[in-house]
C-alpha cells in the first residue's frame, strides 16, 4: 500500500471504465499536482457564442461580464500517470437555472448545493490515456499537444503548441502581485457527452495563494488552430486577468459526471 493509498482523502470506492487507451478508475485520483489559475472577465456575448450548447448559459458577473477562467496543470502523480493539461472554461449554468445573484460568491458554495458550475471550451493534454478519458467519460474538448509548465519564486510561465506545427496556441506568463494564502477551488464541471448534460464534481485540497494579477499577461501565438482562433475572438491577447491563484499542493478527486435531469 503506498502512503497515498493510506490517505483518507483517496480512500474511495473506485469503479472501473474502459477506454480506448486501457482502463481506468473512476474518480480519478490526483495526488501530486501543481496549478496555476488565471480569471479574466470577458464580454457576455463573445462568450455565449463560444457555449456549443443549449443546455448551459454563460452567468452574468458584475459589469455585465462574463468570466474565463485559464487553468494550467502539472500533474506529477496520477492514477491515469504523468501529464500536463490547459484548460479554457466559461462559467455557467444550466439553461433555464436562476443566475445567482453574487456569483463570485457562489462560486464558493457546497458542490451539494451549487448550480454554477464551468463549461471547458478547450482541454489540451500531453498524454493520449489524458486524452482518451476526458473525451471518453465526459464529452471533454481534448486534443492532444506540447504543453510547458514552470512555476516558481520568480514567476509563472506556461506554453501551448499548435499539434500540428511549431507555433504557440497560448503562452501565459509574468510574476503575481500581491496575495494571501487561499484554499484551492472545488468544481462543477458542465459537459455533454452522447447528448447528455453532465455535472461533474472535482474534489480538490491543498492551499495555495490567491493574487492581484501583477504581470501576468497571456500572448496568443500566431497558431492557426481554432483553441487560437476562440482565444483571440475572446479578446484577452495582451490583457491581464482580474485574479490568478497558484499551488504546488494541489491534490483532488476527478468525479465521473452525472446526467442533469
Amino acid at each position: 500500500m503506498t502512503n497515498w493509498q493510506q490517505d483518507p482523502f483517496f480512500q474511495y470506492p473506485l469503479i472501473p471504465f474502459k477506454t480506448s487507451e486501457g482502463e481506468i478508475d473512476l474518480p480519478i485520483l490526483y495526488y501530486d499536482n501543481s496549478n496555476f489559475l488565471a480569471l479574466y472577465e470577458i464580454e457576455l456575448d463573445k462568450a455565449s457564442s463560444m457555449l456549443n450548447s443549449q443546455a448551459v448559459e454563460a452567468v452574468k458577473f458584475p459589469g455585465g461580464k462574463a468570466l474565463l477562467a485559464i487553468a494550467t496543470y502539472e500533474y506529477r502523480d496520477t492514477a491515469v500517470g504523468v501529464y500536463n493539461e490547459v484548460g479554457v472554461a466559461i462559467a455557467t449554468v444550466p439553461a433555464g437555472t436562476p443566475q445567482p445573484k453574487q456569483p463570485w460568491l457562489a462560486m464558493y458554495q457546497a458542490l451539494d448545493t451549487r448550480r454554477l458550475g464551468l463549461t471547458v471550451i478547450d482541454l489540451p493534454v500531453t498524454t493520449a490515456a489524458a486524452c482518451s478519458a476526458g473525451k471518453e467519460v465526459w464529452g471533454f474538448p481534448k486534443f492532444i499537444t506540447n504543453i510547458s509548465f514552470s512555476l516558481s519564486k520568480t514567476g509563472f510561465s506556461s506554453t501551448t503548441k499548435d499539434p500540428e506545427g511549431e507555433e504557440s496556441i497560448l503562452t501565459i506568463s509574468g510574476k503575481p502581485g500581491a496575495g494571501l494564502p487561499g484554499p484551492q477551488l472545488d468544481l462543477v464541471l458542465y459537459s455533454e457527452h452522447k447528448d447528455e448534460l453532465l455535472r461533474t464534481l472535482v474534489v480538490t485540497r491543498g492551499g495555495g495563494r490567491l493574487c492581484l494579477p501583477g504581470s501576468i499577461r497571456a500572448s496568443v501565438g500566431a497558431s492557426s488552430h481554432a483553441m487560437a482562433q476562440r482565444l483571440r475572438d475572446l479578446g484577452i491577447h495582451g490583457q491581464k486577468p482580474k485574479l490568478v491563484f497558484y499551488s504546488h499542493g494541489l491534490q483532488l478527486r476527478l468525479n465521473a459526471g452525472a446526467k442533469v435531469a
